[in-house]
């Protein structure tokens, strides 16, 4: 269990989280490390009340539970939902290719990327890679850790009308990344993934390389900033400062509690979820058919643990930023270190209601912080999270929250160090308290 602050603790989470699946192992042993057990799917479950237990799906999605001692269809469990994913650059499986003395690489747009943010930045390539050993698929995770490539931006003096009209990039023409100057035709990009591997203690030959999911990200690490220390400087805040959160109050919850109390960090959100591993498929239902199943109570007791059940969708939510204070509504602009934001819209592109507020706000009050309200300005189209998909695919109420950000979806984001205790107090609240809620 971590025993540092939980700002310094979330640091170094995103520092060793480039990519989904390292977020999810940094989550895993965190677990294990607090007394949680792996559930495998394809084995059946031994499970009884007390116990903690977590699964992994397709390495980039996690569900872990501790069990109370109250049983499942009395009184469901207590959720909280984030995402592992963040928008960025991905590289294509045939992705080095050698242009004017330069080795580049070929890459796929993932998400909602601001894409001038990638312009100059020193960037790093993590991930995970497939290959042969000794006549069977492995697979290991790898990160270069160090600046090994830039996308460099045009010199003024080539587009003199960048500053008054605007730069405008093409995905697929003018973001490959340089990686190398040579004098050959060609560049075994495999040859570059070996020797990664091989310094990971994993002896590969290049030929023996199946296949890779890779990310590039900024090889700058995470900060603190500002005069008195009150900024987060980062990449990824959206989502990992919420599975952050959602982890830490989980491993910090009492020991054993009346109710159920679970975090489930999806893949795949920032591309709409319609995955194996994202929210739109029945993965949370399933696991609690499962424990349901493993404690044995029968049907229809999965039913009715999805009716008592309850989530905060925690995603980060957009503070008002001081220079497009007017892309904002007027009454509800959450400022950065002033709490956790309660999101509302309601064409149910996020999920939060009445009661959801209700409840969001006496938790609040019981934590000593008091939230904010984000609802987006009537004329611009509103994002959305995980909570409408897990409300409608689980029958589970869910609350939209998270802590105010700028910069969202810019390869370095910016959140306030204030903000991180106070959701986590939240969240405490959320898993300890006893009351029961109405539908």
């Amino acid at each position: 269990m971590a025993t540092s602050s939980p700002v310094t603790d979330l640091l170094s989470f995103l520092k060793a989280s480039p990519t989904p699946w390292h977020a999810v192992s940094q989550a895993e042993q965190r677990l294990v490390q607090a007394g949680f057990r792996r559930l495998n799917e394809g084995e059946a479950w031994q499970v009884e009340p007390g116990d903690c237990v977590y699964l992994i799906r397709g390495a980039s999605t996690l569900v872990a539970v501790q069990l109370g001692e109250a049983p499942l269809s009395e009184t469901g469990i207590r959720w909280i939902g984030a995402h592992t994913d963040s928008p960025n650059l991905r590289i294509k499986p045939k992705g080095a290719f050698v242009r004017h003395g330069s080795a580049q690489l070929s890459v796929e747009v993932y998400g909602g990327v601001l894409l001038h943010t990638w312009l100059d930045r020193d960037l790093s390539i993590a991930g995970r890679v497939w290959f042969n050993r000794k006549n069977r698929i492995a697979s290991a995770l790898i990160d270069f850790e160090k600046p090994i490539a830039r996308i460099p931006s045009l010199a003024i003096h080539l587009d003199r009308n960048v500053n008054t009209e605007g730069l405008k990039l093409n995905p697929q023409t003018h973001l490959s990344p340089l990686i190398a100057q040579l004098n050959e035709t060609a560049f075994e990009f495999e040859k570059r993934l070996s020797q990664a591997l091989e310094e990971k203690g994993e002896k590969v030959s290049p030929k023996d390389i199946l296949s890779f999911e890779l990310c590039l990200y900024e090889a700058v690490p995470p900060s603190q900033g500002g005069l008195e220390g009150e900024y987060i400087f980062s990449g990824r805040l959206d989502d990992l400062a919420m599975c952050h959160a959602a982890l830490w109050a989980l491993i910090h919850a009492p020991r054993i509690p009346t109710v159920s109390q679970g975090i489930v960090l999806f893949d795949h959100e920032e591309c709409g979820s319609q995955s194996q591993k994202g929210a739109s498929f029945c993965l949370l239902r399933d696991f609690t058919e499962r424990l349901l199943f493993a404690l044995g109570e029968k049907p229809p007791a999965l039913h009715r643990a999805c009716f008592h059940s309850l989530m905060i969708s925690a995603d980060m939510a957009h503070a008002v930023h001081p220079n497009h204070a007017e892309r904002h509504d007027p009454e509800h602009q959450p400022v950065l270190g002033r709490g956790p934001v309660i999101k509302l819209n309601t064409n149910q592109r996020y999920a939060t209601d009445g009661e959801g507020i209700a409840l969001f706000e006496a938790w609040c009050r019981e934590a000593d912080v008091r939230p904010q309200h984000f609802v987006m300005r009537s004329d611009l189209a509103c994002g959305t999270t995980i909570g409408p998909i897990v409300a409608a695919e689980n029958g589970i109420r869910v609350i939209d929250v998270g802590n105010p950000m700028l910069s969202m979806h810019s390869i370095r984001e910016m959140a306030a160090t204030s903000d991180v205790e106070a959701i986590l107090r939240v969240f405490q609240v959320f898993f300890s308290s006893r009351e029961k809620w109405s539908p």
